[in-house]
């Protein structure tokens, strides 16, 4: 279990990501095997800000532009492993300059969901992502494509987070994020993942 938390106890924070991870990404892609769900609880929140938001990758892929989904049918994408999801540098990690270069997995753009069949865009992070095979240019113009597309509001969900609210998503077809708050207000979450059988 992870506490998600911007509490500190005499200086020292109690959790970690305190008020960052505030932009949209996907838990732990950078591993080979990332988390199948994540649940989120709630034990003290800020009077305002800090609702999390999740997109759904399957309608994401589902309307896709048809160029866009032959352009990245059987590629494949780095998931950098150096900058957690708050973009802070994870320790024994350096700067990355060259995103081809990125330490961490890489993953097919389209997974195909193990339970529903259903095809959807896996994304993770937009920081040093870089899909295979490409010229660099060419990679970001497709990955800036696909990550407009994926997180236009129509495809998101908003949790207004109230204390005692548990929220259990599916990593392997979602991106989530979380809005801003007032840092000197308590935010206090616990977070556990479950681990995927594939």
């Amino acid at each position: 279990m992870n506490v998600i938390s911007n509490i500190k106890v005499d200086g020292m924070p109690i959790g970690g990501l305190g008020d960052g991870e505030a932009i949209w990404h996907a838990d732990m892609t950078y591993v080979e095997r990332p988390p199948m769900a994540s649940i989120l609880y709630a034990l003290e929140v800020p009077p305002s800000g800090g609702d999390t938001y999740w997109a759904n990758m399957c309608l994401a892929y589902d309307t896709l532009p048809m160029e866009l989904q032959k352009s990245i049918a059987e590629r494949r994408a780095v998931h950098d492993a150096t900058y957690n999801s708050a973009g802070l540098m994870r320790k024994g990690y350096g700067e990355v300059t060259d995103p081809r270069k990125a330490p961490g997995a890489r993953h097919p753009l389209v997974r195909i969901h193990p339970e529903t069949g259903r095809k959807s865009l896996f994304l993770g992070r937009r920081r040093n992502s870089y899909i295979e095979g490409l010229e660099m240019a060419e990679s970001e113009r497709l990955l800036d494509a696909l990550w407009e597309h994926a997180t236009q509001p129509r495809f998101t969900f908003r949790q207004q987070w109230r204390t005692g609210d548990v929220v259990v998503w599916d990593n392997r077809c979602t991106l989530h994020r979380r809005d801003a708050f007032d840092p000197s207000a308590r935010r206090l979450l616990h977070r556990t993942q479950i681990k995927s059988a594939q």
